[in-house]
Parts: C-alpha cells; structure tokens; sequence
C-alpha cells in the first residue's frame, strides 16, 4: 500500500534489530496463528507465550478481540474492514519484529491474500504461519461466544466459515490439529519449531 506523504523518510536508528536480539537471548519472529473462530489461536498462542516468558524471552501477543478494542476499533467487519484490519496487525507486528520481540498474532485472517501481504512485509523466515486446524463442527460445538448460533440464525453476517469463505492455508509453516489434540501437545510443536528455526536454544527448555 503506497504511503500518502512524499516527505517523510525511514529514520535507521543505531539501536538495531540485531543489537536487541542479542540483548534478549532470542532471535525475533512473528507467529501468525490463524483458523476458524473458535479453532484455538488465542488459546494457543496465549499458551505458547507463557512457556517462552518462563524461558525469559521477550514477547507480545496481538489478539483479535484486544486489539478491535484500539488499534482497529474504527473498523467494522466488511470485507474491506477486514483487509485493513489485517494490513494494521501486519505492519504493528512488523514494527514488534523489528523491536526484538517474538510476536504471536491471533486473527481468523480467513484470506490467503492478506497473510501473503503479511508475510511480503518482513524478510524471508521471520513470518511463521501456523494453521489451527480444526473442524467447523468442533468450533460449533466450542462457540464459547454464542457467535456461530447468531450466524446461523442469521443475526451475524459475513460470519467466517458460515456465510464468508475462510482460505485455508496452502503452505502453512506448522499445522496444528487443535481439534484433535490437547493444548500442551500443541504448545509442545509450536515449541518445537522455533528450536528447529534458531528462534530460541534447544538448552532453553530444559531450564
């Protein structure tokens, strides 16, 4: 998206990216969780943050219900709205990256094109994608807001997965089957694929 200023310029601090991950003990990344609503984003990056602040590493969480409170509480849910929802996530998450933070993402995100936007934004191997996959039927039976009921009666439109597409991930870097297994199996993948990345110390977990 082009920038609607022509005088302003990409100030390069001397404080560096690399500077600050050497600080934190970890490299800096993004893990893009998405999914059906109610497939488990926020429940698992929430759970995977947790285990990396008891290996002291520096991180942040974007969950979608926190941040449609602030940031995006302009935005509504139209397609549009959500293409920009996303384009805001994707350049905060950026800024986070660059800050040294490992920053977990939680958003439906149900089209290929943002994410792909997403992940265009920050250098090669720093946007994790990881699918949480789970059937719509389990999300049903989940639906601790009562969203999927409302849909279905019609009372939420455009609502993911009912009466708007989501786009599976075609290439996703880790799928996580959150329909079929418990929550520390997953936390445990996650985990695992940042080691497997150079993210953080295999040693680290044995803390």
């Amino acid at each position: 998206m082009e920038n609607g200023s022509t005088n302003i310029v990409w100030h390069h601090a001397t404080v560096t990216r690399s500077r600050r991950e050497n600080l934190n003990g970890h490299k800096s990344t993004i893990l893009w969780f998405t999914g059906l609503s109610g497939a488990g984003k926020s429940t698992l990056a929430h759970a995977v943050e947790e285990r990396l602040y008891q290996l002291k590493c520096r991180t942040f969480v974007l969950d979608g219900d926190n941040v449609r409170q602030g940031l995006c509480g302009d935005l509504g849910f139209s397609h549009e709205d959500r293409q920009e929802n996303i384009r805001r996530i994707a350049e905060v998450a950026k800024l986070m990256l660059e800050a040294g933070t490992i920053t977990l993402t939680a958003f439906i995100s149900p089209f290929r094109a943002e994410r792909q936007y997403a992940r265009n934004l920050v250098p090669h191997g720093d946007f994790i994608e990881i699918y949480c996959n789970c059937d719509l039927s389990v999300c049903e039976q989940r639906d601790v807001k009562g969203l999927y009921k409302k849909a279905r009666q019609g009372d939420i439109k455009l609502f993911t997965g009912i009466s708007s597409p989501y786009e599976a991930p075609e290439k996703p870097d880790l799928i996580v089957d959150t329909g079929i297994y418990e929550l520390e199996m997953c936390v445990d993948q996650v985990m695992s694929m940042l080691e497997q990345r150079g993210v953080i110390a295999p040693a680290k977990r044995e803390l």
